[in-house]
């Protein structure tokens, strides 16, 4: 993690964002002591020099920043104590090795130039001179109170691990920087075990840092790590002869062991690389993931009712993960059945926390209780639940579940459309996490779940700039895939923002990380990238380069066996480039390859949208001539019309039929067909006046009626030289239109009648 951020300290450097990257630095101020290697340190330490040089070089090498500990820096000051170590480590590299690598390396990141003026990575762009010292606070001001005191790790070995152990008993957010400490220790050259019986062997400890290593594998959804990790604790905490500890250890790996995805099933997200829905696809894998934890809860039972002597706190573990195993179940399955075991089990825990005054573990089975009640669809309850579970923490605690709990019942009120309670939830829930370690409070969820809140309120600045900032969250506590995921997110919504330029700088940025390059990232979520980058270039008109990009996609595509959905549609976006480009031979055949994996996984609207595009397209640029070739295409678009029907499937836009007639008309009149055209243009209008709409798509509805009445006057009065019947149908669409409040979709219509009446 520490050359991770020394990375994204250099990328903050190179990219005008100076400001940001010294928040960074002071929010990570731990690495300065606390590294997993030396090569680690030495990148962080590049990074961090990268960072200070450029703000020196603006003039602001007097500013205060984040240093060592035990004494204040000025970025001048910090600069020349990193510059040195990280020299001295880097010359030490070459000459263990007998290279120069490391040092070149070194010069080589010094060296680079920005590679951009600015780029607004959190939107909510800060200058260095916003960062200038604070006045000291005079003596007779009064100080802010503290929501809480940090306690500081304690430097005495034996104290770290006995302090380490009581907080992760309670499960204090505190434990993690005290298990760090311990890592950096037991692993640095000639550590020695100190002979202490509060603290017990070396082989105790060495398992304690494996179980809470497996613990945060878990969190970032690595399952197969996980299960490894706390198997091989286990095995240790046999050996010190600490069965209780082996017993969670072994339920941590079954619970991890179950939630490893199925072969061949995307692990990041439950959509296709394009965003269609696919769950309904993955009924294999759901069924295998309910075996498998129905399995892993027996098997906890087994071991929980084997395991005498358990300590109160363990006890509680088990039944929480017991609880949990059930509950996921519940959440895969969506299955009524399967919800009455899991409001068991959370009883069982509530009243064994309660009994043994275990307030987490009360917290814990309160929680699971409202999210039991949110999964079987009853969301009131599932509010009253955790209204009271808040009031609770707020007077007895413990403090640090108030921002997940809160983070809960904001999601809950975005599931009960109740968008500005949603955002309050959140936003108290992240100014309160600021108390707390990011990692155990879920910040970088907040901020995700923020953004959502913001998009439902029409805030889409806000949502852009909590998108980065859960990126970054995510980034900092190791989770890099999801990470990206809200970088996606990001630049996917700056692109329908219409800022093409700062979409296609983030995804570069993105994809220039040395894992993406490498390949190294899942590969849907590295194509979705792709994919979006490929979109803004298009946006941006570079057709050339767009093109370029789809039509490799397009061909890697066409080997997810397991996602044909997923090709279909970039195949049938990458026709419509090549139409746009006017190459409609590798037009049709990626339209060929579109359809042939929508007969394995059916697109019906993408790939209907993309051959009637491309018959408007061929029928656009080549006239009369590409008529044959576009009507076949929309014969194609007709057939998929008639499977949509017969399978059921209700378009979310456009009916397919309307639209299909209407890009009939417009095919037809391109080719200077009038009559054809008008036909269909007037069966366009019929198909729509059969359709009622629904109230939420009253809007839409007009629109289309409207454009498809505007062409067909077209085509009337001007092409086929009859503005008398042309006029009529006009007049009396801007009578209907007005009468139903559309006046805004009249004004096209009024010109072309003025435009026809001066033609007469």
């Amino acid at each position: 993690m520490a050359g991770e951020v020394g990375r994204h300290l250099e990328f903050c450097a190179l990219t005008g964002n100076e400001a940001r990257g010294l928040e960074l630095l002071s929010e990570n101020r731990n690495l300065f002591d606390e590294v997993e290697s030396p090569l680690d340190q030495l990148d962080f330490l590049t990074g961090v020099e990268v960072l200070l040089q450029r703000v020196a070089l603006l003039g602001h090498d007097a500013l205060p920043t984040t240093g060592y500990a035990g004494r204040t820096w000025t970025v001048a000051a910090l600069r020349a104590e990193v510059k040195s170590r990280a020299d001295d480590l880097a010359a030490r590299f070459d000459t263990r090795n007998g290279t120069t690598v490391h040092t070149d390396r070194r010069r080589s990141r010094l060296d680079r130039a920005p590679l951009l003026e600015s780029l607004e990575l959190t939107l909510r762009p800060r200058g260095l001179d916003d960062l200038a010292p604070a006045e000291p606070i005079a003596a007779s001001a009064p100080a802010p109170a503290a929501t809480r005191t940090v306690t500081a790790v304690p430097d005495s070995l034996p104290e770290l691990i006995v302090r380490a152990r009581a907080l992760d008993e309670q499960g204090h957010p505190d434990a993690q920087a005290c298990w760090a400490r311990l890592r950096t220790l037991v692993t640095a050259r000639g550590h020695v075990h100190p002979d202490d019986p509060a603290v017990g062997p070396l082989v105790r400890l060495r398992a304690d840092l494996l179980a809470d290593e497996g613990n945060r594998a878990g969190e970032r959804d690595e399952y197969a790590d996980a299960a490894d990790l706390h198997e091989e604790a286990a095995g240790l905490y046999d050996d010190a002869g600490a069965p209780g500890h082996a017993a969670l250890a072994r339920a941590s790996a079954l619970l991890a062991t179950a939630e490893i995805p199925a072969p061949d099933t995307d692990a990041t997200d439950t959509t296709d690389t394009t965003g269609t829905d696919t769950t309904g696809t993955d009924t294999d894998a759901a069924e295998a993931k309910v075996a498998a934890l129905t399995a892993a809860h027996a098997a906890m039972v087994r071991l929980h009712e084997e395991t005498p002597g358990l300590a109160p706190y363990q006890e509680a573990r088990l039944l929480r993960m017991r609880a949990t195993a059930l509950g996921l179940r519940l959440q895969t399955s969506h299955s009524e059945e399967h919800a009455a075991p899991v409001f068991a089990e959370a009883d069982l825990l509530h009243a064994f926390a309660v009994r043994h005054d275990l307030p987490g573990q009360i917290s814990n089975a309160l929680l699971l209780r409202a999210s039991t009640h949110a999964l079987s669809g009853d969301l009131p309850a599932a509010v009253a639940e955790i209204d009271a579970l808040l009031d609770r923490l707020k007077a007895q605690g413990p403090a640090w579940h108030l921002p997940r709990t809160l983070g809960l019942r904001g999601r809950l009120q975005l599931g009960l459309r109740d968008a500005t309670t949603a955002y309050a939830d959140f936003s108290e829930g992240l100014r309160l996490a600021a108390d707390w370690p990011a990692d155990a409070v879920g910040t970088d969820r907040l901020h995700g779940d923020l953004a959502e809140a913001c998009m439902h309120l029409g805030r889409p600045d806000e949502a852009l700039r909590h998108l980065t900032l859960s990126a970054e969250a995510h980034l900092r506590r190791g989770s890099r895939t999801d990470a990206f995921c809200a970088y996606s997110n990001a630049a996917q919504l700056s692109l329908e923002l219409g800022r093409v330029e700062d979409c296609i700088a983030l995804l570069d940025s993105v994809l220039a990380e040395p894992d993406a390059a490498a390949g190294e990232l899942d590969d849907r979520l590295l194509a979705q990238l792709r994919l979006t980058r490929a979109r803004a270039l298009h946006a941006g008109e570079d057709l050339k380069a767009a093109t370029a990009e789809f039509v490799t996609l397009a061909a890697e595509s066409a080997g997810w066996d397991d996602d044909p959905g997923s090709h279909a549609m970039i195949a049938a976006e990458t026709a419509v480039l090549l139409g746009e480009s006017g190459e409609f031979g590798r037009a049709r055949q990626a339209a060929d390859q579109a359809l042939a994996a929508h007969a394995r996984a059916p697109r019906y609207e993408k790939v209907s949208n993309c051959v009637r595009e491309l018959a408007r397209l061929q029928a656009q640029q080549q006239g009369a001539d590409g008529l044959a070739d576009a009507l076949d295409l929309l014969a194609v678009a007709g057939r998929i019309a008639d499977e949509a029907r017969t399978a059921g499937y209700e378009a979310h836009g456009r009916s397919l039929d309307t639209a299909l007639a209407y890009e009939h008309g417009r095919v037809n009149a391109y080719a200077g067909t009038y009559e054809d055209a008008l036909t269909a243009l007037n069966r366009a209008v019929a198909l729509l006046d059969e359709r009622s709409p629904e109230p939420d798509r009253a809007e839409e509805w007009a629109e289309e009626w409207a454009e498809c009445v505007r062409l067909a006057g077209a085509v009337e009065g001007i092409y086929l030289e009859r503005p008398a019947p042309a006029l009529t149908r006009i007049d009396a669409a801007v009578t209907r239109l007005t009468a139903a409040g559309h006046t805004e979709l009249t004004e096209p219509l009024i010109s072309l009648a003025a435009r026809l009446r001066d033609e007469e």
